[in-house]
């Protein structure tokens, strides 16, 4: 059976199409910029562009339903979009008009939950029960997988791990709270946290350089990275006991995040003597979120 994947990202919409047989390897892969700027119905209509010219790639007809990862998330009780950074979205029954404007069923989750799954059922985390995928970048998402299936939630916030308060800050969030997970050890902050030690703006990629150099400032700024990420994942351990973490997004690439120094940094935090809990590299790159996508009509 072919399945259908699309990913709703800020500036493309990519989409692909899987034979479930092998759901890891894209029949198609194409990308329409996503021109939000040009209003909501205009992305919907983008959309129908990108699944007509699927099709023809694909040399198949149309699924009877196609899975979408969409920034942001759909609130169960309204089936209205909320919390997305293409703010053209919020507030709007976006599964109901693509359902509509596609003839298909579509299936929403956000693309931290499409990552999660991706992983969960046959990247990096494959075989484990529980799973929690981090999209730790430019902002700080997660989703959570058990048993092979996504938990949405009921109301369709579960794995928003980015917006529980770390002790002690409290940078302002666009959320309208302070001391965010987000605004702590998303990439942005960590480039803001190196550029008030050192006095010169440069990115998170070059800091790490500078570290391995023995920079103070820059060894500073790892060091924060190391220590509140492991308070702040240490509290989803704590309530979610997953077999495996993947860490996904630019800042998931940093050597620190996998060694000795961050996983006691979680210990100190952990209601346990030990963690056994793997903490994993994503296998399957920018290609998890349309896969995931894809899996959710499976």
């Amino acid at each position: 059976m072919i399945l259908f994947g699309v990913d709703l990202g800020g500036t493309k919409i990519e989409g692909a199409a899987v034979d479930s047989d092998r759901p890891d390897v894209a029949l198609c892969r194409l990308r329409v910029p996503t021109e939000s700027d040009r209003g909501y119905d205009h992305v919907v209509a983008q959309i129908g562009r990108l699944v007509a010219e699927m099709e023809k790639a694909a040399g198949c007809g149309r699924p009877a339903a196609i899975g979408f990862g969409t920034p942001g998330s759909m609130d169960p009780a309204t089936r209205l979009l909320k919390n997305s950074n293409s703010t053209c979205l919020n507030g709007r029954p976006v599964a109901d008009d693509l359902s509509r404007a596609l003839g298909v069923r579509a299936e929403l989750a956000n693309d931290a939950n499409c990552f999660a799954l991706a992983e969960a059922l046959f990247g990096a985390a494959r075989g484990r029960g529980a799973v929690v995928g981090l999209i730790l970048g430019t902002g700080v998402g997660g989703g959570i997988v058990v048993g092979g299936r996504v938990l949405g939630g009921l109301h369709g916030i579960a794995g928003e791990w980015g917006h529980n308060p770390i002790c002690g800050e409290a940078e302002p969030c666009y959320c309208g709270r302070k001391g965010c997970v987000e605004t702590v050890i998303a990439g942005p902050a960590l480039e803001r946290f190196y550029w008030q030690r050192a006095g010169i703006s440069i990115r998170l990629a070059e800091i790490a350089e500078r570290a391995r150099s023995g920079e103070a400032a820059a060894a500073e700024t790892l060091g924060r990275l190391s220590s509140k990420f492991g308070e702040a994942i240490a509290a989803v351990i704590n309530i979610l006991d997953p077999d495996a973490i993947v860490i996904g997004g630019g800042v998931g690439n940093l050597e620190i995040l996998y060694g000795e120094e961050t996983r006691g940094a979680i210990r100190r935090h952990l209601f346990n003597p030990e963690l056994r809990t793997e903490l994993l590299r994503p296998a399957l790159g920018d290609s998890a979120g349309v896969f995931g996508a894809a899996m959710l009509t499976r």
